[in-house]
């Protein structure tokens, strides 16, 4: 393929347009561009070459690497219809083979070969920077093809990239260094965290899967157990946004929009609780069981809370003399936590438990100490803390292993 062919084909992708998108590609096109538009002033090619490999080094080295990494990560037609049996359809079908066989040819051209054609290419190769890498023997084809065997687990677009997201202003955004807290890495709660880890395996399995709510006491592990979850089974297909109670009204375009997508989401509320008026209150309940919409079986929502019944509720609230029915009202506050399926109580931990949380944390961390002395000291700390908790315990032994004097 000639430079020019390549130039004009490159532009007239359709499935895998959106790679046209990307910096990097964007300048390799541009060094097409000024390859052909080459005259004898080699000023203008040389600065087109510079500015492509200045995009490229960043990435990486290997340009056949690079570009096939954008291809199976672009969000398209094709993509999202991997796992329908007649696929996005015999046009959009045969445009995808034919926009892979253009980026396979554009990820195997070397500086050599944009020179060659030129007047004088030789001598151009010593005006140029230092020629980037490529790997000829990948096939695009066939690698996209394993990719899109794989979309149930490792996903497209941005669910392939990352599996933590936000919604900002309806929009899922890629949380890009979530915390990296794992299963292993949480002692005690083994139990409590069963429940939900099987009820989470449920959910990627495909099976009936319940909402979730984690109740109990401050600091007891429940948010961490929901970000280890997502960590632990990223690779099974399992992906987590994390929405704010004010979001909750975007809730259901959110499902709808996920409903297709063939990973598994957990709708992740942390701190939920209400005031008696509060809208947002409503709006969760439909969510949860009640709209008519069903809810898709790709997604759960798991909410922590360190109130039972979600909804703050005064002594004068139940002794108001102007509800005739007040006790149908007190069912109605109550009646949002009896929406979660599964309800997993994580309890303040006793001197027992807490001895066994410090005392797997400090041997993580290397802290070398005699068990009577370091819970001594554990205690004290504990109690300056306002109580035990796995997140004091954390606490007491990080700095203990930073070397504070405490």
């Amino acid at each position: 393929m000639t430079i020019r062919d390549l130039s004009v084909r490159l532009g007239s992708l359709v499935v895998l347009r959106g790679v046209l998108r990307d910096e990097t590609v964007a300048r390799f096109a541009a060094m097409l561009r000024a390859a052909l538009a080459y005259t004898g002033d080699a000023a203008p090619l040389a600065d087109a070459v510079a500015g492509f490999e200045a995009a490229l080094l960043p990435r990486g080295e290997n340009w056949s690497r690079v570009l096939l990494d954008l291809v199976l990560n672009d969000d398209n037609l094709c993509i999202r219809h991997s796992q329908t049996p007649q696929g996005a359809g015999e046009v959009a079908e045969g445009n995808l083979a034919r926009d892979l066989s253009v980026l396979q040819a554009a990820g195997s051209l070397t500086l050599a070969d944009l020179l060659a054609p030129l007047e004088g290419g030789d001598a151009l190769m010593h005006q140029m920077p230092l020629p980037w890498k490529v790997e000829p023997e990948l096939v695009y084809a066939r690698e996209y093809a394993a990719r899109r065997r794989q979309v149930p687990h490792a996903g497209y677009g941005i669910f392939a990239r990352y599996h933590v997201f936000t919604l900002e202003e309806g929009v899922l955004t890629p949380v890009r260094y979530p915390d990296p807290q794992r299963l292993s890495e949480l002692p005690g709660y083994e139990r409590e965290r069963q429940k939900i880890i099987e009820n989470t395996k449920a959910l990627l399995s495909g099976l009936p899967a319940a909402n979730v709510l984690l109740y109990g006491d401050a600091g007891t592990g429940k948010s961490s157990t929901v970000k280890a979850l997502a960590n632990e089974f990223r690779g099974d297909g399992l992906r987590l946004v994390e929405i704010k109670k004010h979001q909750l009204y975007q809730m259901p375009a959110l499902m709808d929009d996920l409903a297709d997508n063939p990973l598994k989401f957990i709708l992740f509320i942390d701190d939920l609780s209400f005031s008696s008026n509060d809208d947002n209150f409503a709006a969760l309940k439909a969510i949860l069981e009640g709209s008519v919409g069903g809810r898709s079986r790709n997604v759960a929502v798991y909410a922590t809370s360190n109130r039972r019944h979600l909804v703050k509720e005064t002594m004068s609230d139940r002794t108001a003399g102007d509800d005739i029915h007040a006790g149908d009202t007190r069912q109605e506050l109550m009646s949002l936590s009896a929406r979660f399926g599964l309800t997993v109580t994580f309890q303040r931990p006793d001197k027992a438990l807490y001895e066994t949380i410090v005392m797997d944390l400090a041997a993580r961390c290397g802290v070398q100490m005699p068990s009577d002395q370091l819970m001594m000291r554990a205690e004290a700390f504990a109690l300056r803390a306002g109580g035990r908790s796995p997140r004091v315990a954390k606490q007491f032994v990080e700095l203990l292993a930073g070397g504070v004097q405490l």
